[in-house]
């Protein structure tokens, strides 16, 4: 029988090439099959997929520039654009191929730490299950994959290489192993500042774990201090400058005396910056919930959370296959893990990675990605461990860890196939925001749902009021006003909106844009001041610049969500009756008349919604379309003038059914209809996918 070691080190690295390999083919799957699509090809590339990830493209085409706008909201100090910007000026690819591309090769990297710690407790063989069956996780991969242009491609790689660091200090007790784990830290804490709070939990794990099994062990306390080092509120450059010193010092000197004053001191430091502020606020963003968020004692806004798919609680099934790919494997893994733990004790120190996977349960399921390779591991434990305990060796060992990660790749990779997810805009959209950008400066500011923020401010170069990072209750409350209530209120708040915004960046005192705006004008009723708006000569502030509005056939699916964030009482929190709106596509007709996907019938007169066993009256009824010249035109037919409900036809087939009051918000009235008073409106671009205004006032 051949005899293969499979802890050596030149079949690890055989291993972490294929295995890298295997995710990085993987990921390109979607890349070819988003090919297939001129609609999602721009510029001859393939478009991102993340929304987020146009916050930093854009913030690394300014760095790569040279320059940006004041206050314009450009990510040009976040790591990643920065990082993007320093490959950009490295490689001889495009920049939309870059940010296209990097998440395939960085996300892969996670097979090394992953068979590096395998290899530090001598078990590599489950270490090629769990980097094979991790790489391609359907939540890890969902969150890396070809497109998905954000640091999730290294927040989860990054936190593993600190756990293999402080596990090989458990192992070999050696002096060099000190340094690893604090330089990861290091880089992950500038990579992903958010991480404190879990670099946090792994120290303190591995401050138990010390105390109860190795307390004795010097190594183990140097190594603490200086991972507390790699996250203390510190310039990178200073922290990594003091990590070598103090490493450099711990080689020399091994002595409990200087273990203590250093301890100290760093400890002194650490609690002198801040470092325990921050361990509880992204925890409790996600897990501690409100329907509103109160500005001050008097305002109460409908808080974001609650709209927040990756930000919601789930249930046990979806929340093992996003995990392990399948409950089975799940199940599995959870065995393998305590079965881990109860054979390597070090392993325990993977606690808090696989504890913050698991509170994804109720704090929402961006967070399963880092159960993903603890899990990973306990089930390639397990197969290892069967496999030993079966006397299985060598070749035919190897063969059967190769059959069984086949056995476990087989549902992510089905899930691969069938995730097909579309690019953030398509082209068409793209070609609006340039047409946009050829006619807007940069200072002018395009008013627009948060979801379209850094989309806008990467292809037309302007100003938004709100973004994907910017999109609190009180910043969203302007901008849902402007988009669901009548022209003129509608007009009168983004004016105000976009002037008390640029007024708050140039004047600190300035707390609330809102808040300022009705000190300025007299109010104390917040409810009263916004009634105001609806009249035609309400006085408005000083024209500094531009304003456009841009409104994209894709918000109408998340249009009714838009509703409640401007829907509310502001003094008490609670919110109105929401107005109906409701999309819906043909399917058949009947006896009855049209009958929709949604539930409703269309009579056969056209007079009436049929609706259960209600019939609902039409007030009126408008077919819109383009001509082959690309002019819009609308048809329209008043059924009852007292009737309730609203039926209008866009030019692709879709029933839009509007009560009164949504029928005249602005979004319904200049997107679907077109019609606007042209002394406060200007139509400038106007395409099926999306329009854009200019706002006169």
């Amino acid at each position: 029988m051949i005899d293969i070691d499979l802890n050596k080190r030149r079949w690890v690295i055989v291993f972490i090439f294929i295995t890298f390999m295997f995710g990085v083919i993987s990921r390109l799957y979607w890349i070819d099959w988003a090919s297939d699509y001129p609609e999602m090809i721009h510029d001859g590339q393939v478009m991102i997929n993340t929304n987020d990830g146009y916050a930093f493209a854009e913030g690394a085409r300014d760095i790569i520039a040279g320059f940006h706008q004041p206050n314009d909201l450009s990510y040009v100090n976040h790591t990643m654009s920065k990082f993007t910007a320093f490959i950009y000026h490295i490689v001889p690819f495009s920049f939309e191929t870059i940010i296209l591309y990097m998440s395939v090769f960085f996300s892969s990297l996670l097979v090394v730490p992953v068979l590096l710690i395998a290899r530090e407790f001598r078990v590599s063989g489950a270490g090629i299950v769990a980097a094979a069956s991790s790489v391609v996780a359907v939540s890890y991969y969902n969150r890396t994959m070809a497109g998905y242009y954000d640091t999730d491609m290294l927040n989860i790689v990054l936190p593993c290489f600190v756990l293999w660091g402080l596990i090989r200090i458990t192992v070999r007790q050696d002096r060099f192993s000190i340094i690893i784990a604090p330089i990861f830290g290091l880089f992950y804490h500038w990579w992903y500042p958010s991480s404190f709070t879990l670099i946090g939990a792994m120290a303190g794990m591995f401050l138990l774990y010390t105390l109860v099994f190795e307390r004795k062990s010097l190594q183990n306390y140097q190594a603490l201090l200086l991972l507390i080092v790699a996250v203390t509120n510190l310039s990178a450059t200073f922290r990594l400058i003091s990590i070598i010193a103090l490493y450099l010092l711990f080689m020399k000197k091994e002595d409990i005396k200087v273990l203590a004053a250093v301890g100290a001191l760093v400890l002194f430091v650490f609690i002198l910056k801040g470092g325990l502020n921050p361990i509880w606020f992204m925890l409790k963003f996600y897990v501690v919930r409100d329907t509103t968020e109160a500005l001050s004692s008097s305002f109460h806004f409908f808080s974001v959370n609650q709209t927040i798919q990756e930000s919601g609680a789930m249930d046990w099934d979806y929340f093992m296959t996003r995990i392990s790919s399948h409950p089975f494997f799940f199940i599995l893994g959870a065995i393998g893990y305590l079965l881990f733990c109860f054979k390597h004790r070090a392993f325990l120190i993977s606690l808090p990675i696989l504890a913050l996977g698991i509170l994804s349960i109720r704090s929402g399921l961006r967070f399963t990605i880092y159960a993903v390779p603890i899990m990973a591991l306990g089930l390639g434990f397990l197969v290892n461990f069967l496999l030993d305990f079966f006397k299985v060796k060598g070749a035919l060992k190897l063969s059967g860890i190769i059959a069984l990660t086949v056995v476990a790749v087989f549902p992510a990779l089905k899930h691969i196939k069938n995730y097909t997810s579309p690019t953030v805009f398509f082209n068409a959209e793209t070609q609006v925001l340039e047409r946009l950008k050829s006619i807007s400066d940069r200072e002018d500011y395009v008013v627009a749902w948060w979801d379209y923020g850094y989309p806008i401010r990467y292809y037309a170069d302007v100003k938004t009021l709100i973004d994907g990072g910017k999109h609190l209750g009180n910043h969203n409350f302007p901008v849902s006003f402007a988009l669901t209530k009548d022209l003129v209120s509608s007009a009168n708040m983004s004016r105000l909106a976009v002037e008390y915004t640029e007024k708050a960046f140039n004047d600190k005192n300035i707390s609330s844009p809102f808040k300022a705006m009705m000190k300025d004008y007299g109010f104390d009723d917040p409810n009263l001041f916004l009634t105001s708006l609806s009249l035609k000569d309400f006085t408005l502030p000083q024209k500094t610049r531009d304003i456009y509005y841009y409104l994209p056939a894709r918000m109408i699916g998340i249009y009714s969500v838009v509703w409640y964030f401007s829907n509310i009482d502001l003094t008490t929190g609670k919110g109105y009756d929401q107005p109906f709106f409701a999309s819906a596509r043909f399917v058949q007709v009947n006896n009855s008349g049209l009958v929709l996907d949604n539930g409703m019938t269309l009579s056969t007169d056209m007079k009436n919604i049929i609706y259960g066993s209600q019939s609902i009256p039409i007030r009126g009824f408008y077919e819109t379309r383009y001509d082959e010249s690309g002019k819009f035109s609308v048809s329209e037919i008043i059924a009852d003038k007292d009737g309730i409900l609203n039926v209008i036809i866009l030019s692709d087939g879709t029933f839009i059914i509007t009560d009164n009051k949504a029928f005249n918000s602005a979004y319904v009235q200049l997107f679907m209809l077109e019609r606007y008073d042209s002394e406060i409106y200007e139509l400038v671009i106007s395409t099926p996918l999306a329009k854009v205004y200019k706002l006169k006032i």
